[in-house]
């Protein structure tokens, strides 16, 4: 177990609770606009017994850990952690690109997360440069389709670049993941740690006009971020 780093509060990235967010190390894609590099590239680690004495104090006072990366399920143990984190009467929230579809299941199918935010990162034409790799296109379409099943609460989200992004890929998207009940746009901020520095956020303009394409597949695409 990697673990990068602890954020002790968050009211935003676990929707409706009151979270802290844990950031596990390693990544198998190089999206160039991530801004998490450092915990791509590797970074001091933190020992898992550190993060549940953390959350053994705050029992009562935070409901829920949400887990983030990297890519959290690259961790061959995630399972564990998760169990650990149960154990101690807490809610978990995922964040994962997808590429991982057994792990995804199996955690789902255990009871050992209550809510997934899957990345989609393109259209599937245009996901390899997008996500800097051309591997897990496969892994990434049964990953949709887990979640789309139905068995657990969860959105889609894109990070809209703009050198990256026009409108017409979410009519793509759209399609793909129609049927989910949450998906939402992000607008890209430069974090100074970007893997691949010189993208730029798109215009208010531009995140208006995906967000009208991609809500004629899910009405209730809602910008967030801008």
């Amino acid at each position: 177990m990697r673990i990068g780093g602890l954020q002790k509060l968050t009211l935003l990235d676990f929707p409706g609770h009151v979270a802290c967010t844990v950031f596990l190390q390693g990544c198998n894609f190089r999206c160039p606009f991530c801004h998490n590099t450092p915990l791509i590239l590797g970074t001091d680690d933190i020992a898992e017994s550190e993060i549940l004495d953390f959350l053994k104090k705050r029992q009562g006072l935070l409901d829920g850990v949400a887990v983030t990366g990297g890519e959290p399920l690259l961790t061959p143990d995630i399972d564990t952690f998760f169990r650990k984190i149960k154990d101690l009467g807490y809610l978990i929230k995922l964040d994962t690109n997808g590429s991982f579809p057994q792990r995804l299941r199996a955690l789902i199918d255990n009871g050992l997360v209550d809510y997934v935010a899957m990345d989609i990162k393109n259209s599937k034409e245009k996901y390899a440069v997008t996500a800097g790799t051309d591997r897990f296109l496969p892994e990434i379409e049964q990953s949709v389709s887990i979640l789309l099943d139905g068995k657990i609460d969860f959105e889609f989200r894109t990070t809209v670049v703009d050198e990256l992004h026009e409108p017409e890929d979410f009519r793509s998207i759209g399609q793909w993941i129609q049927g989910a009940d949450r998906y939402f746009l992000q607008g890209y901020v430069d974090s100074g740690e970007i893997l691949a520095p010189g993208l730029h956020a798109a215009s208010k303009d531009k995140m208006e006009h995906c967000l009208a394409v991609a809500r004629e597949y899910i009405p209730t695409t809602q910008i967030r971020g801008l």
